[in-house]
């Protein structure tokens, strides 16, 4: 029985991220020098994700558009990741967003706070959009 449900929800998940895939929309367009801004800072974050779950897609849906190249890390079993988000933000669950800050790091699960935050903070007026 739970061999089925893992096959249904991988399968449901493999259509989602398709149908992503096919519909996404167009980044958003920066100056040469803005989008290098941005970079500098997206080497501080990086997403704990699951390929086929739908509020991974959705988060990285949102990344699509802001036009944030993040480093994207699978925490499915079997992955070296797993463990890192397990110790570092002490559940398995995804999406969640790590944090290096000065004075540590910062775990950030929920896909809407996610994008919130990614929004907040690195599509703000000191960034030059074109």
């Amino acid at each position: 029985m739970k061999l089925l449900i893992n096959l249904i929800r991988n399968l449901l998940g493999g259509i989602i991220a398709t149908i992503d895939f096919v519909t996404r929309g167009s980044k958003l367009k920066r100056t040469a020098e803005a989008q290098q801004q941005v970079e500098a800072e997206l080497e501080k974050l990086s997403l704990f994700q699951f390929f086929a779950c739908p509020f991974c897609i959705k988060t990285r849906r949102a990344m699509h558009k802001l036009n944030l190249p993040m480093v994207k890390r699978n925490a499915s079993q079997g992955s070296p990741f797993r463990n890192e988000l397990l110790q570092g933000g002490g559940k398995i669950k995804t999406p969640c967003l790590r944090i290096e800050k000065d004075d540590g790091v910062e775990w950030l699960y929920e896909s809407s706070e996610i994008i919130s935050y990614l929004e907040k903070r690195l599509k703000n007026a000191d960034t030059v959009f074109l």
